[in-house]
């Protein structure tokens, strides 16, 4: 195997048949953590025991010996296939690799084997020189009798509709498959599934937790390119502010970095990311804590996929505390520029690089997605129960206001929509960064199971905002300041009704559609305990919801500049000449037209066919 992440392959270890045992969490993740993920290192299988009828209950991994393929994922861009498959543990007279097979014609033929990565008990392969042209049928092999097979998809770069399943938080608290939501994302047949974090609540033991995620999603998984990204309770902690991998204080995380063993944030990182195209800048973060952020263009739509929390600022000792927690404002007095101190970081320095250069690279694109854990606002009110209404929450990256505004900025330099889970409540948004809806779209998906923590969207007023949504079904919508006074309009929210009642706590998932001729995108909500072939009403009041990707830019055109090329499809770039600032880039259809300008200043248009590589015109100012 090329370990392509050299950080996330630290202290992890190459099997061998040796017949010994390998070694235990302690000697793995250091004495002070000598339980972390113990339920899958040395002598497993002596701590597996009956299922528990309680949250912490997990899944048995001393499976029959034929079953421990337990599921594969995998990415797919250009020639270039990427795929891990996820083993349960395995005993230490058991092969310590495992082989990937092509069907042709009726046979089977073995294409590469890999050896199978301690801790963790995944395997990695990259394939160069794929034929995405074409459907293939795979088989995972591990010694004589296991097996796992799937079908590697044509890119469908000829769809004119690209599907993306948008899912989050996976609550460990019902175990057990999810059969309705497998059935209904089956009919609906989603070309990508994006999982934006929280597969698994088990903190501890990620292994356990990942492999209860892949055994309940892997009928979806098995046959199509698939997105996952770790947030904070799959690495151990209950929120997340990463700020470049110091040392966490505790698990809850205000303090700012990771609490738990490096080697296990890498472990988690390895086994929910290394089928994802290599890091765009690997370099690690403090304690040798690996990155994973890339960008992925799949079908004509490029995704920007980030790390929000790896880089961002812990609030505690930050700010002065105003609430019951280091994160939760709920003091009406408080002032809400005060929190936005100087030099906090959101992003940080490197993935807003990352998403500028990202903007101006369209090749094999027609649209673009950013794809994050939480999302750029503060969208709701009550948290918890009922009765806990919160001024502000400083765990969504609508903390830092300067921060959150930057990589608005940059996400609509693109023109790209943006989906996200985390807040366990469903919302779609337009943002506003100077003013009102002059930012982009985003799509906040419901919880797959929402039975961690509940949320609600509910003004203290109970009013709509200015410019509510016309004819929608739901009373609160419209132009809003967030708790910390940032700029948003909502669109549509999916408020649990009851969460004693697991039917009535607004569970579910979301889908994208993107309609590369049109420039469409529409959000669909979709509620976990319906049949869509069967029921109706199947989703969420508010949605769907269509706008055009262009509208991801809303800023009010003070004027356009012409620009006329010698081919069709062209790649545009606005640049600002007093400010050097670059307005946007992006595809459009025609070969001549008028592009929006937002002052009078002299412009510079760019052009190119998938980069805009060569000058039009400079000195333009904009014509009414």
């Amino acid at each position: 195997m090329n370990p392509l992440f050299p950080a996330l392959m630290a202290s992890a270890f190459i099997l061998s048949a040796s017949g010994e045992l390998m070694p235990t969490s302690a000697e793995v993740f250091g004495g002070k953590y000598a339980s972390l993920d113990n339920r899958a290192t040395s002598d497993w299988w002596t701590r597996q025991g009956p299922q528990r009828k309680n949250r912490k209950a997990m899944i048995n991994l001393d499976v029959p010996r034929d079953k421990v393929i337990g599921f594969a994922i995998y990415t797919l861009e250009g020639s270039s296939l990427k795929m891990t498959a996820q083993l349960f543990p395995l005993k230490p007279d058991e092969s310590q690799e495992i082989r990937l097979e092509l069907k042709k014609g009726d046979t089977w033929k073995e294409i590469a084997k890999q050896k199978i990565i301690y801790p963790g008990w995944s395997a990695h392969f990259r394939i160069n020189n794929w034929d995405g042209t074409k459907d293939h049928a795979y088989r995972l092999r591990h010694a004589e009798k296991a097996t796992f097979e799937g079908k590697i998809r044509r890119e469908p770069a000829d769809k004119e509709t690209i599907v993306v399943g948008n899912l989050s938080c996976n609550s460990s608290r019902t175990t057990g498959p999810r059969p309705l939501i497998l059935k209904n994302l089956i009919a609906q047949d989603p070309d990508v599934l994006f999982f934006a974090g929280d597969q698994t609540y088990h903190h501890t033991q990620h292994t356990s937790g990942w492999l209860e995620f892949g055994m309940q999603f892997r009928d979806i998984m098995r046959d199509r390119p698939t997105i996952t990204i770790p947030d904070d309770h799959d690495i151990g902690q209950a929120n997340l502010w990463g700020e470049s991998g110091i040392q966490a204080t505790n698990a809850a995380g205000p303090s700012g970095g990771y609490f738990y063993a490096p080697e296990y944030v890498n472990m988690v990182q390895r086994q929910q990311t290394w089928h994802l195209p290599d890091p765009v800048d690997p370099k690690p973060i403090k304690r040798n804590i690996g990155v994973y952020f890339t960008d992925l263009t799949y079908a004509g739509i490029s995704f920007a996929i980030l790390e929000d929390r790896k880089f961002k600022t812990g609030p505690e000792g930050t700010i002065p505390k105003m609430g019951p927690r280091p994160d939760h404002i709920n003091d009406p007095k408080y002032d809400r520029k005060s929190v936005d101190v100087k030099g906090l970081k959101l992003l940080g320095d490197r993935q807003l690089k990352f998403l500028n250069n990202w903007s101006q690279d369209w090749t094999g694109a027609e649209q673009k997605v950013v794809l994050s854990q939480t999302a750029f606002c503060g969208a709701v009110h009550i948290h918890g129960s009922p009765t806990n209404r919160l001024l502000a929450d400083l765990d969504s990256n609508a903390w830092p206001q300067t921060g959150r505004n930057n990589a608005l900025r940059e996400i609509r330099r693109a023109n790209a929509t943006h989906l996200c889970g985390d807040q366990h409540l469903a919302v779609s948004v337009r943002h506003g960064i100077d003013a009102f809806d002059d930012g982009p779209y985003a799509f906040t998906s419901p919880a797959l199971v929402n039975t961690i923590y509940g949320r609600w969207w509910h003004p203290a007023d109970a009013k709509a905002g200015p410019n509510p949504v016309p004819n929608s079904p739901l009373p609160w919508t419209g132009n809003y300041l967030d708790g910390l006074g940032n700029k948003i309009t909502m669109l549509a929210y999916a408020n649990p009704i009851n969460r004693s009642n697991e039917k009535q706590r607004s569970d579910g998932y979301g889908l994208a559609r993107f309609n590369k001729r049109s420039g469409q995108v529409t959000f669909e909500c979709y509620k976990r305990f319906t049949d869509i072939t069967k029921d109706k009403d199947c989703q969420f009041a508010g949605w769907p919801l269509t706008f055009n990707f262009n509208d991801n830019d809303g800023r009010k055109a003070t004027g356009h500049l012409e620009y006329n090329v010698d081919f069709q499809h062209p790649v545009v770039q606005i640049i600002n000449e007093r400010t050097d600032e670059i307005l946007y880039t992006k595809r459009v259809k025609k070969s001549k037209g008028k592009l929006p300008v937002y002052s009078t200043d002299p412009h510079t248009i760019k052009i190119g066919k998938d980069k805009p590589v060569r000058v039009f015109k400079t000195g333009l100012t904009a014509k009414k």
